[in-house]
């Protein structure tokens, strides 16, 4: 994806590496049919399906915002990360120049270059996060040690919010629960244009033009099928650009009908 205008404000896709899963375990239809017969292409010979994995920048005014900041150094056979600082760096910036991030949620592969072995990457950005994310991940008894220790020293760079938030000018929180807890979309508009950064509302392209798919992590797969519902009834047939955490190349598209389909256009 290169860099779009959505008005004044430029947003660019960073990648950092990718992602495998095997996608027959980890994404299934709610009515229990084989949803993978009509999307053989999106599996390899292997039946995986291939993530992206970044996140993006935005630039708007003043201030340089990320929305996810990819996997990190991982790098385990499955999924694999390393390239977040260097696109960066192809867009002229450091870590000390962005001035916020934004989470979707707080996976692994959305947090990798948070922190590094307990430094905080970005230490001049205030860090936003749906506040029940940081509970659940972080505050809770009973959260993951490995969150813990790599999300903990953003405690002092820490925003959180519980509704609908503006987090920069142009960029809007907006909670999209199910996947996680404080699962939160992105939506930046100006001038008329809209662009709506899904992170894992939707892994793939055809769960938001297929009602019922589930995806195996989410912690409420209703909640987080209502969700996209939500998103998808707002945003098809207009002009606003999608784009999923995941999606090849991180690239958007549109929602556009064509009689009772829903289809995926992307140019």
């Amino acid at each position: 994806m290169s860099s779009i205008r959505i008005g004044g404000i430029q947003v660019s896709a960073v990648a950092d590496g990718a992602g495998l899963e095997c996608g027959r375990e980890v994404l299934s239809k709610t009515d229990r049919s084989d949803g993978w017969s009509e999307h053989e292409d999106e599996l390899d010979a292997n039946g995986d399906v291939h993530l992206a994995l970044g996140g993006y920048l935005i630039r708007t005014g003043d201030r340089v915002v990320l929305v996810d900041v990819g996997v990190g150094t991982i790098d385990n056979g499955r999924y694999r990360g390393g390239l977040f600082l260097e696109g960066l760096r192809a867009h002229g910036l450091e870590p000390e120049d962005v001035t916020d991030v934004a989470f979707t949620h707080l996976h692994f592969d959305h947090v990798g270059w948070a922190t590094q072995k307990g430094q905080v990457i970005f230490n001049r950005a205030t860090h936003h996060v749906h506040e029940a994310e940081w509970n659940h991940f972080v505050e809770d008894l009973n959260a993951p040690p490995g969150g813990v220790r790599k999300l903990a020293p953003l405690a002092e760079h820490l925003s959180t919010f519980s509704d609908i938030s503006a987090i920069a000018p142009g960029v809007t929180a907006r909670p999209a629960i199910g996947h996680t807890p404080g699962s939160t979309v992105y939506i930046v508009s100006a001038e008329g244009d809209t662009m709506v950064l899904l992170g894992d509302l939707a892994h793939s392209r055809f769960e938001l033009t297929e009602p019922g798919w589930t995806f195996v992590h989410d912690v409420d797969p209703e909640q987080a099928v209502a969700s996209r519902r939500e998103i998808v009834e707002e945003f098809k047939d207009t002009d606003a650009l999608i784009a999923g955490g995941h999606f090849p190349d991180l690239a958007p598209g549109r929602l556009v009908s064509q009689g009772d389909a829903l289809n995926w256009i992307t140019n």
